[in-house]
């Protein structure tokens, strides 16, 4: 070899080291933990031999800020693991045909940009455009016999309303002209013409929200409530109609919610959720089963929480119909459950502790996938025989993500000032060195009936666990009284109590944590988003012991909000009466008429587009704080609904609430 050469070798060898040392991340930050994949719902082939799940990475270069996500297979023996739609436009809801040779889709893939349904061999080949909605396809469902398939879409403009639009005289009238949702199928074979067969099943001035094919695909049977508005979601009722087309048959129509019908594979009940003519924001689920034909419903033995259609789930019957699973809250997991249709006990079915989610079953209700991830161990595809549940690992998801040393999280309960007991989740600050007090973050949840859950702390959110972790602080996420996971009457506590119990909750947790020789009394600061943003609110003007705090989407003023949000019914619902009947409850509740003498810093994010909690509501208590000289900034996230969807943005929330809070604790 040239000796000449020698020497810009090893140096070209030490820059090339030095620049993967570079590139390769050494701590957790919010632009990492984005980059985790995110992993969605599970469907089960036919015969159990195949899985299919999404995932969803985020798209960030140049002028993209999005997730993009796509479908995987996995076969059951882990010998078989693909990518299985492409392409630069999101593909999900996958639905493997009766026979097993296809898998079907939703996509904005076509050209006319709406959420159509789409087909694909197993066996490969192009994807075909199976629907040509106007206005999208919002569901669907395979028949039996896969032949067809049935699903829901909005009713399309009219002529004259297309006209209007074209003529800019397209004025909206509130709570009237509604797109409903109704039921169609759809021939999955074309005809000679090309063409398919498309049948409209229902009409007329209600909005289809659910539905199942019975197992001999002669009905549907479909939940459906009075209009589209998301408050009218506790008035649902339970109808079916012939799948050739028919008489709309009522089968449930109480008072309150009565939802996700589903029928059991032999064919004679069908299973459906509701709160028993008790309809209440802060929910009640059992399950209730009524002859195919009708008649009256039984309920069945309750679960845990009564919780589990909000943010849980139906999953399916077993294959003999004797049991009915469902997915529910259940303290700081989320855990599978069996719920027998003879009316005995309800037993938990997932016994090795840790977040069970996306969960499907197969066809015959032998083969069971879900999604398992627990605080230190991100998400992957597990599969289980239904009987036995004996789950097994089938994907390694991330294993390009870093293995970067973690802040350990546990779970520490404390009693509340009434003797309550109260639970929550701590994660300690990376490297933590025992005996060392350290700042504290409390983050608040949403709801105020969701709840922490277990789920893998490396994640991207707008909460960016370990990264806060990784800047020293420790981190309590606490399940106050109104949150789910924890049976009926604590999720019940804080009714017509907002911000007072749920307030103490939180505070003797933090007390906890600094009795526990880990927070630092003096460096304290505060968040949440939604009701945890409320919470905020009401912590900084009920107390001076924070540093700081970060109000993401809150609702400090519940008169104002009740005027404009698209929940009107939900504080009224939980206080028990409207704000013009109430106003001294109202204002005793809300932390925007007792903001006078704040000086917490307070960092106030909010969504442009957020209906649920309008931007007024951040706008009245920056405005509230800023016209008293207390420290205060508020971001606003341009296209946002109620929660921070484009990945840049939630990088950058993550990092402003990082240096607002390292910026007021002087670090």
């Amino acid at each position: 070899m040239n000796k000449n050469i020698f020497p810009f070798i090893v140096s070209c060898i030490a820059f090339a080291t030095a620049v993967s040392a570079a590139q390769t991340p050494t701590r957790w930050t919010p632009e990492l933990m984005i980059t985790c994949k995110r992993v969605g719902d599970t469907a089960v082939s036919p015969d159990g031999k195949l899985i299919a799940y999404t995932i969803s990475s985020p798209m960030t270069e140049g002028e993209n800020s999005e997730f993009l996500t796509h479908i995987r297979v996995v076969s059951v023996d882990g010998r078989l693991s693909y990518q299985f739609t492409h392409g630069d436009v999101s593909c999900t809801d996958p639905s493997f045909s009766p026979d097993g040779n296809y898998l079907a889709f939703e996509s904005r893939r076509g050209s006319d940009g709406k959420n159509q349904v789409w087909l694909l061999r197993l066996s490969g080949g192009d994807a075909e455009q199976l629907t040509s909605a106007e206005t999208g396809v919002n569901s669907y469902a395979w028949s039996p016999d896969g032949t067809r398939i049935a699903c829901t879409m909005d009713n399309p403009d009219t002529g004259d309303e297309a006209k209007a639009k074209k003529e800019k005289r397209d004025m909206k009238v509130r709570d009237k002209d509604f797109k409903f949702s109704h039921l169609y199928t759809i021939t999955v074979e074309a005809g000679p013409d090309g063409k398919r067969k498309m049948q409209r099943l229902t009409s007329g001035d209600f909005h289809v929200t659910t539905f199942d094919w019975s197992p001999d695909g002669k009905t549907i049977v479909f939940g459906h409530q009075p209009t589209p508005s998301p408050d009218d979601w506790l008035s649902t009722d339970i109808s079916s109609v012939p799948a050739d087309s028919g008489a709309v048959k009522k089968l449930v129509s109480w008072k309150g919610a009565d939802r996700f019908p589903l029928y059991s594979p032999d064919g004679k009940w069908i299973a459906f959720a509701s709160d028993g003519g008790e309809p209440n924001w802060a929910l009640i689920s059992d399950v209730y089963l009524i002859p195919a034909q009708g008649g009256e419903p039984r309920r069945l033995s309750p679960t845990p929480d009564r919780s589990f259609t909000y943010y849980g789930r139906f999953i399916g019957w077993s294959a003999d119909s004797g049991e009915i699973y469902v997915q529910e809250a259940n303290h700081t997991y989320w855990s599978l459950f069996a719920i027998p249709a003879n009316g005995g006990k309800t037993r938990l079915v997932s016994t090795t502790p840790g977040t069970y989610t996306g969960t499907s079953m197969s066809r015959n209700g032998a083969v069971m996938a879900f999604v398992f991830q627990t605080s230190e161990l991100p998400p992957d595809i597990y599969v289980t025989d239904a009987k036995t549940f004996n789950p097994r690992k089938l994907t390694d998801i991330h294993a390009g993500y870093p293995k970067l040393p973690m802040g350990r999280t546990e779970v520490i309960t404390w009693k509340a000032r009434d003797g309550l007991e109260i639970e929550g989740l701590l994660t300690y600050p990376v490297n933590y060195v025992k005996g060392r007090r350290c700042p504290l973050i409390l983050n608040v949840h949403g709801g105020p009936h969701s709840f922490f859950s277990q789920r893998f702390t490396g994640e991207g959110s707008t909460y960016p666990i370990q990264a806060f972790a990784q800047e020293g602080y420790a981190i309590l996420r606490p399940n106050p009284r109104g949150s789910s996971g924890y049976g009926r009457d604590f999720r019940y506590a804080n009714m017509n109590d907002w911000g007072f119990g749920d307030f103490e909750d939180l505070m003797a947790g933090v007390d906890k944590v600094i009795e526990m020789g880990i927070a630092h009394p003096d460096s304290l600061c505060v968040t949440g988003w939604s009701y945890g943003g409320y919470m905020t609110s009401a912590v900084v003007t009920k107390t001076k012991r924070f540093k700081a705090a970060v109000m993401g989407a809150g609702l400090p003023d519940l008169i104002s909000f009740t005027g404009t949000s698209d929940i009107a019914s939900f504080i009224p619902n939980y206080f028990g009466g409207e704000p013009w009947d109430q106003e001294e409850t109202y204002i005793k509740h809300s932390p925007q008429f007792h903001v006078k003498g704040v000086m917490t810093p307070t960092l106030i994010l909010h969504g442009e587009q957020d209906r649920r909690v309008p931007l007024s509501q951040g706008e009245e208590f920056y405005n509230a704080l800023k016209r008293q000289s207390c420290k205060t900034e508020m971001v606003v996230y341009p296209r946002q609904p109620h929660g921070l969807q484009e990945p840049k943005f939630i990088v950058d929330a993550g990092e402003r609430i990082i240096e607002w809070f390292n910026g007021n604790l002087g670090k």
